[in-house]
């Protein structure tokens, strides 16, 4: 299963409607990728968040949780990967440590030194980020990946050369490197997963 998050800014109040860009954006992605997560047996959830604002994370790391809960409640215990862009990545670090994560996928992640590492405790981390983001930080992310190598089953950064933040730029790229280490992390988790089968 694949649970979308989508950005936000760092304050506000404002509710997340259907006039939210960032959740458009997200919904684009989400919508773009489902056939191919489809195709590959896993589902794409769209999350949203009740405010717009980061406003210190209570609010999009619970309504996140509340997703996730939700998600267990359909569709039992499956593996989930966490697809965050911008805020929505910071998001997913804060709720990586829920029982069904198995990875995280940033794409041009809002990452900073106080984030976690600890919650990607043997799960997967796939980071994109393009060197042209005037919003979020190629050099913050570089750093947070490093950090989670120290825990993380994996932690790897794929360089988008010079795309910006908002992924209107090369969307086809984004939503292929997007639905690309997805599956990637999918196929991981099984491969590490003795089948009952056997």
């Amino acid at each position: 299963m694949v649970l979308v998050l989508h950005g936000g800014k760092p304050r506000s109040n404002q509710a997340v409607d259907g006039r939210s860009a960032s959740w458009r954006r997200a919904g684009w992605l989400a919508r773009d990728i489902a056939q191919q997560a489809h195709d590959a047996g896993a589902g794409v959830w769209l999350a949203r968040y009740r405010r717009r604002g980061w406003n210190g994370g209570a609010d999009p790391v619970s309504d996140a949780r509340w997703t996730l809960d939700r998600l267990r409640e359909v569709h039992g215990d499956v593996p989930v990967v966490l697809l965050g862009h911008s805020m929505g990545a910071r998001v997913a670090v804060h709720v990586a440590d829920a029982p069904s994560v198995v990875g995280v996928v940033g794409l041009a992640p809002w990452w900073s030194a106080d984030d976690p590492v600890a919650t990607l405790a043997g799960r997967t981390l796939r980071a994109a980020h393009g060197r042209r983001d005037r919003i979020t930080s190629f050099r913050e992310t570089t750093r947070y990946v490093e950090r989670a190598r120290r825990v993380a089953e994996s932690a790897d950064l794929r360089d988008m050369g010079a795309l910006g933040h908002y992924m209107l730029t090369g969307s086809r790229r984004w939503h292929d490197v997007a639905i690309g280490s997805v599956l990637e992390v999918l196929d991981a988790h099984a491969l590490a997963t003795p089948s009952e089968d056997r």
